[in-house]
């Protein structure tokens, strides 16, 4: 299996890369919709694409089946997601060398979540507590991966305060993460201000943004609620304006996604990672946007 081109190589051209993620469906249904959503986002030629991981088993074997779909039939460079959830540090082990066998070398390295209605994570029994302990251990294990890592721009809702969740950021880069890329924001200024923090406390990696089009106000809410986002109050008035046409919302949402990312690269973003949930007509917009 020809091994995947590190996404460090990439960023190593000094040029702005193109990113969409990714999730898994329940069922085969779904995997062929995804498929007709994927092939319609080859026309964007995206540097690479993840592909998140289920938790507690939910759809743990349809990212492998989605991760291989993508890379082998369609050809994209793929950037499987995996969390410390469930997993055990000999299953992580294992997990890691089927997907370096399968060709992958890039990783989006994470925590998880906590269960649905937990208020705190669970570690598996001789588990990982902290995404800087998967990055630890993956690149012990093959130190040919590219890692991933997560930040989160309005910090992590569990995490005291910024300076604390910026702590734990630079463990899990001092662990040996490449690049990351943030949760989703709304407004430039938070990006901005996160980078300048990042770079004060010594953490020298790419900072990918992260961006989710609105395509609904309460998803958009549901959203923001769980990564601490917050909505601009002069983009939640037009969405709520909107509200009860879709249409108008999904226009309203992209053309605010497309000052986003114009805003962004403008000021010297390493690219941008578009959070799709599986809808290709969002991120053609966008990219047709963006072509203008």
């Amino acid at each position: 299996m020809m091994p995947d081109r590190s996404i460090s190589e990439l960023f190593a051209q000094r040029r702005p890369l193109r990113s969409l993620e990714f999730f898994p469906p329940k069922d085969d249904a779904g995997v062929e919709a995804l498929r007709a959503s994927a092939t319609a986002l080859k026309r964007m030629s995206p540097d690479f694409v993840s592909v998140t991981y289920g938790a507690g088993g939910t759809t743990r074997d349809r990212t492998a089946q989605v991760s291989a779909l993508l890379k082998q039939e369609l050809g994209f460079t793929v950037m499987p997601h995996l969390t410390c959830v469930g997993h055990s540090r000999t299953e992580l082990a294992e997990v890691a060398d089927r997907i370096h066998a399968g060709g992958f070398r890039n990783i989006m390295t994470l925590r998880g979540d906590p269960p649905k209605g937990a208020t705190e994570f669970p570690v598996a029994p001789d588990g990982l507590r902290y995404a800087s302990e998967l990055v630890a251990l993956l690149k012990s294990r093959h130190p040919d991966f590219c890692l991933g890592v997560g930040g989160y721009p309005e910090k992590h809702p569990e995490a005291a305060s910024l300076d604390v969740d910026l702590t734990n950021l630079k463990r899990k880069v001092d662990a040996g993460a490449d690049f990351i890329t943030t949760q989703l924001f709304f407004d430039n200024t938070v990006y901005y201000r996160f980078v300048e923090k990042c770079r004060g406390a010594g953490i020298a990696i790419p900072i990918v943004p992260g961006i989710m089009p609105v395509l609904s106000l309460k998803q958009i809410q549901r959203f923001a609620a769980m990564c601490g986002s917050t909505l601009p109050p002069p983009l939640a008035r037009r969405l709520e304006v909107a509200a009860d046409n879709p249409d108008v919302v999904e226009i309203v949402g992209i053309d605010w996604a497309l000052n986003q990312i114009r805003g962004l690269l403008a000021n010297g973003a390493p690219g941008y990672h578009l959070y799709i949930l599986n809808r290709a007509k969002a991120a053609l917009a966008l990219a047709a946007g963006l072509a203008a």
